[in-house]
């Protein structure tokens, strides 16, 4: 008997509510809520594999996962069943059947993330719970400036979280292929595409260019960071809640 095909689904999630994508012993998690769901759905255990962790407090617009379904059941079916299930916090936005040989983690070529910034007054509730606001505005000009500066194939362990080094022959080695600031009034987005990201790197990318638009830092710190990142002191890390998966790239 033929199993039924490789189901991809992609997701959309408000970080806050969450302790990261990939499942923990006794913490609310992405994976873990989207699994159990599964399992109410199917009758019996479905494990799925994610196009890549984000961690406490991240949201995401586009994040993909997939899984082998234990029987067929419409990709449609799938998605209406599963946000019947889920909590508010988590849709599915999309599901289908994935081509052969379709790894949602290990066929991902890249990922886009959006950092969002503001300043001045106060947001409303449902734009603060996703942008890291700031005490005055920064240096636009500073921002994107030291934006062009990340861009490349550097070593980014000051960019990593503590204890969260790259693995592998590439260890800390990533390319950001394109990082720019967009401004609009008093919000920024910091947009950032690479073919991999260590844990932390957007957040640490964010925290660096805020601290440059503040005056708090040179640019040319940006390109010691990068010129000799393990012996530095690593850039500050901003807010979980101000980062976006917005896609990953196939």
């Amino acid at each position: 008997m033929t199993a039924p095909p490789r189901v991809v689904l992609r997701l959309a999630y408000l970080g806050g509510g969450f302790a990261g994508w990939q499942t923990q012993r006794g913490q609310r998690t992405v994976q873990g809520e989207l699994e159990r769901a599964l399992e109410r759905l199917y009758g019996s255990p479905v494990r799925t594999t994610g196009a890549g962790r984000t961690d406490a407090g991240v949201h995401a617009a586009g994040q993909v996962a997939h899984f082998d379904p234990p029987r067929g059941i419409p990709p449609a079916g799938v998605q209406a069943a599963l946000n019947s299930m889920l909590a508010g916090d988590a849709r599915v936005v999309a599901a289908w059947t994935a081509p052969p040989g379709f790894d949602a983690r290990r066929s991902a070529g890249g990922k886009r993330y959006r950092y969002r910034l503001a300043w001045g007054p106060p947001l409303d509730p449902w734009e603060g719970q996703r942008t890291w606001l700031l005490p005055a505005r920064p240096d636009v000009a500073a921002l994107s400036a030291g934006g062009e500066a990340l861009v490349g194939e550097h070593d980014f362990a000051a960019f990593a979280l503590s204890g969260h080094a790259g693995t592998g022959p590439r260890g800390t080695v990533r390319c950001v292929s394109s990082l720019r600031v967009v401004v609009r009034g008093r919000r920024a987005a910091v947009v950032v595409v690479g073919d991999g990201f260590l844990r932390g790197m957007v957040r640490r990318f964010a925290g660096a260019l805020v601290e440059v638009g503040r005056g708090g830092q040179p640019i040319a710190w940006l390109d010691a960071l990068l010129r000799d990142p393990h012996t530095r002191a690593p850039a500050p890390t901003a807010p979980a809640h101000g980062l976006t998966l917005e896609r990953v790239l196939y």
